[in-house]
């Protein structure tokens, strides 16, 4: 096995959630393509819903070209008529699945005031209501900020931001983080654990420790476009309503960037729907994994520069303008029968000085 792809593919019950949720995973799958091909020698671990929340959060902030730019680079705008709502089920959906917890958060300059609307829109869309911060006491509000994250990921990560990765000129930081704690629904018996060969993207092999299972799994067979042929198996959580799809190449000299170009709402509903139920010897690596990315050069990418010029972006709707500095964590751990997974952009910050 040369690398693993990770999804929480869930069954939504709300009728019209769909193509939200499909748009919303399609953005977030296209900025994990990108960074795919930037990663070639190193594990990466992403929430395509972590990125598509907090850009539409700050979606709901922007206005004018800064507003069209993220509509077109996401496919979707919450500002239109009926969206609010539909993300607020959709999270809501999320949040009462057995084991997940999903949170928003807005930490504001405490002398800085919002935009009543945009209060009122973040509370619709994402349930969520702004928290003072005193960010002329950078440490103070690093603590705070780590407080947040570790009391919405049951302590995984009880230290995201270092001290000094904020300043007194911070204004603004947006938080969503998501945390998942499931157990197989088909537990593997620790018993047939064995060491193994690993093969990892730079063509290096490694032993590790190798959980085996032999059972029913739904499974197929894929070629892509350029015919690369690879293999998808879904392995289900308790309750059937949460699974994570395993999607690996047949030749380990593939790049993951070769299979990570096509995946989109669209294929994942393809492999589900033409995966059959067969017998299957599963092996599967126990690990932990961390990760970090930065977005900027993606987002710049794909055409969202007005966020990163001061003269340029346009976040009225928020308060006065604001230039974004980006920060993105997902973090694994315990890669075994419980996993949990946060993202995290911290959006900073404008040049406010009066303020101070």
């Amino acid at each position: 096995m040369l690398f693993v792809y990770i999804f929480l593919s869930l069954t939504m019950s709300r009728v019209g959630l769909g193509s939200l949720q499909d748009k919303q995973t399609d953005f977030g799958l296209k900025v994990f393509s990108l960074l795919a091909k930037d990663s070639m020698n190193k594990s990466l671990a992403f929430s395509p819903y972590g990125v598509s929340s907090l850009l539409a959060m700050a979606q709901l902030g922007a206005d004018g070209n800064t507003r069209r730019a993220l509509t077109t680079a996401m496919g979707f705008s919450l500002q239109e008529r009926g969206m609010l709502r539909q993300q607020r089920l959709l999270q809501s959906d999320l949040s009462r699945e057995e084991g997940l917890e999903i949170a928003s958060g807005v930490m504001v300059e405490r002398k800085m005031s919002l935009e009543k609307g945009y209060r009122r829109v973040m509370s619709k869309a994402f349930q969520t209501h702004p928290h003072q911060v005193d960010f002329t006491k950078p440490d103070q509000a690093v603590s705070i900020i780590n407080a947040w994250v570790s009391d919405h990921t049951a302590g995984a990560i009880p230290e995201f931001l270092p001290f000094g990765s904020l300043t007194d000129e911070t204004r603004l930081v947006l938080l969503n983080a998501l945390h998942f704690q499931g157990l197989w629904k088909i537990p593997f018996d620790p018993r047939l654990t064995q060491e193994r060969m690993f093969h990892c993207a730079n063509g290096s092999a490694v032993p590790v420790h190798m959980m085996r299972l032999t059972n029913q799994f739904n499974y197929g067979e894929f070629v892509t476009a350029d015919g690369v042929d690879y293999d998808v198996i879904e392995i289900p959580y308790e309750g059937d309503s949460l699974s994570m799809l395993l999607v690996s190449p047949f030749e380990p000299e593939v790049p993951l960037s070769v299979l990570s170009a096509e995946l989109s709402s669209q294929k994942i509903q393809q492999w589900r729907a033409e995966l059959r139920n067969v017998k299957r010897q599963l092996a599967f690596p126990r690990f932990t994994l961390n990760s970090e990315v930065n977005l900027k050069t993606v987002l710049l990418n794909m055409g969202l520069s007005d966020m990163f010029n001061l003269a340029a972006a346009d976040f009225t709707r928020i308060t006065c303008k604001l230039t974004f500095c980006l920060k993105a964590t997902e973090f694994i751990q315990n890669f075994l029968s419980i996993k949990w997974t946060v993202f995290i952009v911290c959006v900073c910050k404008d040049i406010a000085r009066d303020l101070k």
